[in-house]
C-alpha cells in the first residue's frame, strides 16, 4: 500500500474511524503481549538524526518498520520522520504487505496515545494542551476526540508558522482552540498535556511547577538518547507508564533518572495485571517512544482493510521461477524461451 492507497483508505473510512479502529487493534495486541518477540529497536545514530529498524513477531506474522528521525529535515523541505513497513508470513518467510509508514506512523502514534489516555487520564478529562504543532499535532487532536471526546484544545509552538498551519488544518472541524503565548499558558486548565516536539536536545518543555494534580501527560515527541521534554521532578511526582522498558530507558523521558526507577508497562494495564489511574489527584505520565508491536498492529490493520476493499497494488517483488531450484533460469528465460520437451 503506497501513500495514495493509505490516503484513499482514510478518505473512504474517515480519519477518526481509522484512529479508533487502529487503537482497537493496538490494544488487542497489547493484551497478548506475551506472544510477541520483543527487543529494543536497532538504531544508527548520527549528528543529524537516527535511522532505525523496529522488528517483532507473534509467531504467525513477522513485521518490521524502517524509520528515521531527522529534526533538521524541515529546513530542507523534507519530513522529519519517514518510514515503510513489511508484514510477512512466519511459515513461509514471504512478505505479504509492504506499506508506507509515514502517514501510518502518525496514525498509530496518535492512536496509541489515545488508547493509553483512555486508561490513564481522568474520566472527566475534556481539555488537552498540545505543545509542539508539527506533523503529529493534528493526528493527536483527532485521536483524542475520537477515543476520549476531547474537543477543547490549548496549543503552543515556538514557530508561528506551525501555529498557522495547525489552525488552517483544523478550521471548521468542531474543535474549540485557544492559542497560548507560552507552554506555561497552554497547560493552564488542561486535563491532558501532549508534548510533541522534535528538537533533538534535552529540553524541559514542561517544568515541575506547570503540572497540577490530576493531569495526564502524554510525552510523545520524537525520542532518542539525549532528547527529553519533561523535567525530571515531574517524573518523580507522578506514575510513569511505558511501552517496553529497556527501550524507554535508552530513549524516553526516564533516561534522566536512575536505571532502576520504577515504571509500569502499558501492557500490564491493558491486561489487568496493574492499575492505571488510581485516583483523581494522581499525575500520570505516558513516556511514549513508540514500539514495534504498535507498527505490527498498524500493518495488520492496513492488511485487513486492504483485503476488504481490494486496495493496494501487487508488486512483482519476489522471484517465482517455475522450478524453485532454477533461479538462474529467470535471467535467461527471455533470451531462450522454454520449448516443450517430450518426456
Amino acid at each position: 500500500m503506497d501513500v495514495d492507497a493509505v490516503v484513499n483508505l482514510v478518505d473512504r473510512i474517515g480519519l477518526e474511524t481509522v484512529l479508533t479502529e487502529m487503537a482497537g487493534y493496538i490494544e488487542e495486541d497489547y493484551r497478548r503481549w506475551g506472544e510477541f518477540e520483543k527487543s529494543p529497536r536497532l538504531a544508527s545514530h548520527s549528528p543529524d538524526g537516527v535511522i532505525e529498524l523496529m522488528p517483532t513477531s507473534d509467531g504467525q506474522a513477522f513485521a518490521f518498520k524502517y524509520v528515521n528521525g531527522h529534526p533538521a529535515n524541515t529546513a530542507k523541505g523534507l519530513q522529519t520522520v519517514v518510514g515503510f513497513g513489511v508484514l510477512a508470513s512466519v511459515s513461509t518467510g514471504y512478505p505479504e504487505l509492504i506499506a508506507e509508514m509515514t502517514i501510518t506512523t502518525a496514525l498509530r502514534t496518535a492512536a496509541t496515545s489515545a488508547m493509553a489516555a483512555r486508561h490513564l487520564a481522568r474520566d472527566d478529562a475534556s481539555t488537552m494542551a498540545i505543545i509542539g504543532l508539527g506533523a503529529q499535532s493534528e493526528f493527536q487532536a483527532h485521536a483524542f476526540r475520537a477515543v476520549l471526546g476531547v474537543r477543547r484544545l490549548r496549543v503552543y509552538d515556538v514557530d508561528p508558522s506551525a501555529t498557522r498551519k495547525f489552525l488552517a488544518n483544523m478550521r471548521d472541524l468542531g474543535f474549540e482552540i485557544t492559542v497560548a503565548r507560552s507552554a506555561a499558558e497552554a497547560v493552564l486548565g488542561a486535563d491532558i498535556v501532549t508534548t510533541v516536539t522534535a528538537d533533538k536536545a534535552q529540553n524541559h518543555i514542561l517544568s515541575d511547577n506547570m503540572v497540577g494534580a490530576g493531569m495526564h501527560l502524554n510525552a510523545v515527541g520524537g525520542d532518542c538518547p539525549g532528547k527529553t521534554e519533561l523535567a525530571a521532578d515531574i517524573l518523580r511526582r507522578g506514575e510513569v507508564f511505558v511501552e517496553f522498558t529497556p527501550q524507554t530507558r535508552i530513549e524516553g523521558e526516564i533516561q534522566q533518572l536512575e536505571p532502576d526507577f520504577p515504571v509500569t508497562e502499558l501492557w500490564q494495564v491493558m491486561s489487568g495485571k496493574a492499575p492505571g489511574r488510581r485516583g483523581a489527584e494522581q499525575i500520570t505520565i505516558f513516556d511514549s517512544v513508540g514500539f514495534a508491536i504498535e507498527d505490527f498492529s498498524a500493518l495488520r490493520y492496513l492488511r485487513d482493510r486492504m483485503v476488504e476493499a481490494g486496495d493496494g497494488t501487487r508488486l512483482n517483488l519476489l522471484a517465482a521461477p517455475t522450478d524453485p531450484r532454477d533461479l538462474f533460469g529467470l535471467l535467461t528465460a527471455r533470451e531462450h524461451p522454454a520449448t516443450p520437451v517430450a518426456v
